[in-house]
């Protein structure tokens, strides 16, 4: 039969489906091989197939990168285990042991025990390099099996570890200076502590040591200068010259005193809404004999109503006479000291003193809370110690308010105050106004009252009967220690005890605690006089439940004041008429 060149039906297309599929075989074999080759090739890990048995079949690039062995040098000839760190595959075999309750060498079957009974294997491992350097490196194993899911071998893919490892111990290091750190700021911190409450207990001290010859001193030149006959005219000059160096070393030792506690963070402040017109008004009365011996006129503002501020009252009052007092000290003669009260940004209230002194340059003002630093005038004539602007700065920060300073050479300096306002519709409490009764003198007629003055300190005990000499309607009885303060208030009853807190034998406050728990003598008034003026000193006193805590120096209008009011209270107490004082 002739061929007519016509091809049977369809056979023309399969064949050419088959051939297309014949080339995309050979195409995926040619990508899986390269893929493959690729892998083997790859230096960046390290391919290390074994046999069934563990000898080495395939060691690729990165394996002779890794470990410094070529390809000829390790096939057919050794196992992973051989390049491996041995104690580490003791500790390995006797860990997987441990873990899967069957003995395990510690050799090539160590590496693969895991991949062999198909469990996934990833683990941290050492190689030993050929140059015996050590090389960590993450090993994940697999085992290799045929088409009956037979093992023929092992394929341990491993990645180097240094950079880890390296990163982990510096990690370790900087955890372990962390930790010193730590301890070291612990130790720091108590020993900061152990400081702070040792500079405390110094300062407590040093108050109380300070003051006690003051109270000597300031004492005995007030009974001389209102004594009788009156003190001849040379005489009174150079008793105002003692008073006026006692109460300048007084507030000395309070600026000092003040800024340690500030420093020390032992300050404590009472912050509630006040009325500037009434602190303002206080200001006023205080600073009056210096505006007078000064001959500077000061000018305060008639406010139109209370103007509440939130801050430590005492506190504002010891900012603003500071400021007023060094505008009247640093003025030119005859000058003028005005003092106004604005509202200022932020819901604040600011209270601004213009002098007309000489005025500062843009030097002196950035010296101008510098401690100790007087700006040139320690050679002046003031007096001054460059602490109490300080001392201010600090207080209206601890208050939560500013100070600031204006100043034009020639023309004088603006300092200001600012504080939070509050529209409190209520102040807070106040001590309430002591009627005029109870603050007048005992009727030369009233019957012979009786004091009791526990004092130790001879000179103060001289300085209290100088004072009571003055007052007929007193009997001073004293004790000289606590003991025997106590002995005499249960067997002479006094009207009041006048009581120092620093005694022989007992303290004040525990000779107060014993006449608080006697019936016979619970209801007497005791009076704390004492060097200790701190803060707390007098707080941890008004707590221990004296009637009043005087401090030395004593002010003698202050002293008598509080006397006619113990009195005052006894006799309304239905006591006898006996008074008693304890330090």
């Amino acid at each position: 039969m002739r061929d007519n060149g016509i091809a049977a039906p369809g056979s023309g297309t399969a064949g050419a489906a088959n051939a297309i599929t014949e080339v995309q075989r050979e195409q995926t074999l040619l990508k899986t091989g390269a893929l493959q080759t690729a892998i083997l090739n790859s230096a960046n890990f390290s391919s290390i197939a074994t046999d069934e048995r563990g000898v080495i079949q395939i060691f690729n690039v990165g394996a002779e990168r890794m470990l410094g062995y070529t390809a000829g040098e390790v096939v057919n000839r050794i196992t992973p285990a051989d390049v491996s760190d041995p104690q580490e595959l003791v500790a390995r075999a006797l860990a997987l042991s441990k873990e899967l309750g069957t003995p395990i060498a510690p050799g090539f079957e160590a590496l693969v025990f895991k991949a062999r009974r198909g469990i996934e294997d990833v683990y941290e491992l050492t190689y030993i390099c050929k140059d015996r350097s050590r090389l960590p490196a993450v090993v994940s194993v697999t085992a290799l099996q045929d088409a009956s899911d037979a093992i023929i071998g092992y394929l341990l893919i491993g990645t180097d570890n240094t950079a880890r490892q390296q990163a982990e111990a510096e990690r370790g290091r900087l955890d372990a200076v962390l930790k010193y750190s730590h301890l070291e700021l612990e130790k720091a911190k108590v020993a900061a502590e152990q400081a702070n409450q040792a500079k405390s207990e110094f300062l407590s001290c040093m108050s109380h040591e300070l003051r006690s010859p003051l109270n000597a001193v300031l004492g005995f030149a007030q009974l001389m200068e209102t004594g009788t006959p009156a003190p001849t005219p040379g005489q009174k000059d150079c008793i105002d010259q003692i008073l006026q160096a006692g109460w300048y070393l007084l507030a000395l030792i309070n600026e000092i005193l003040d800024l340690a506690l500030i420093e020390s963070g032992k300050l404590s402040l009472s912050p509630e809404p006040m009325s500037l017109s009434e602190v303002l008004a206080d200001c006023e009365a205080m600073i009056e004999p210096q505006v007078q011996q000064s001959g500077i006129h000061v000018h305060f503002p008639t406010l139109d109503g209370p103007w509440l501020v939130r801050a430590d009252r005492t506190r504002v009052k010891q900012v603003l006479v500071n400021l007023l007092s060094n505008a009247i000290k640093y003025n030119r003669v005859g000058g003028r000291v005005d003092v106004r009260c604005t509202a200022a940004a932020d819901e604040r209230t600011r209270i601004s003193l213009q002098d007309t002194g000489e005025g500062l340059g843009a030097d002196k003002l950035a010296q101008l809370f510098q401690p100790f630093n007087r700006l040139g005038q320690e050679t002046g004539s003031q007096e001054g110690t460059g602490i109490g602007l300080v001392v201010c700065k600090r207080l209206m920060e601890l208050m939560g308010g500013t100070i600031g300073v204006d100043s034009t050479v020639g023309v004088g300096s603006t300092f200001w105050i600012e504080l939070d306002t509050t529209t409190a519709l209520q102040l807070a409490a106040e001590p309430a106004d002591l009627p005029s009764a109870a603050l007048a003198p005992v009727a030369p007629n009233s019957a012979l009252r009786t004091l009791l003055c526990v004092e130790d300190n001879p000179a103060n005990l001289m300085l209290v009967e100088r004072l009571l000499a003055r007052r007929p309607d007193i009997r001073l009885l004293s004790a000289r220690d606590g003991r025997q303060g106590v002995e005499m208030a249960r067997a002479c009853l006094p009207d009041i005890i006048l009581m120092d807190i620093n005694l022989p034998g007992i303290s004040g406050i525990t000779a107060l605690h014993i006449l608080a728990e006697d019936p016979a003598t619970a209801r007497i008034p005791v009076i704390a006089l004492s060097a200790n003026a701190m803060p707390r000193d007098i707080e941890k006193g008004m707590q221990a439940g004296f009637f009043h805590y005087l401090t030395k120096p004593i002010k003698v209008g202050e002293f008598m004041d509080t006397l006619d009011l113990a009195l005052e209270v006894a006799l309304v107490a239905g006591k006898p008429s006996s008074l008693g004082i304890i330090e």
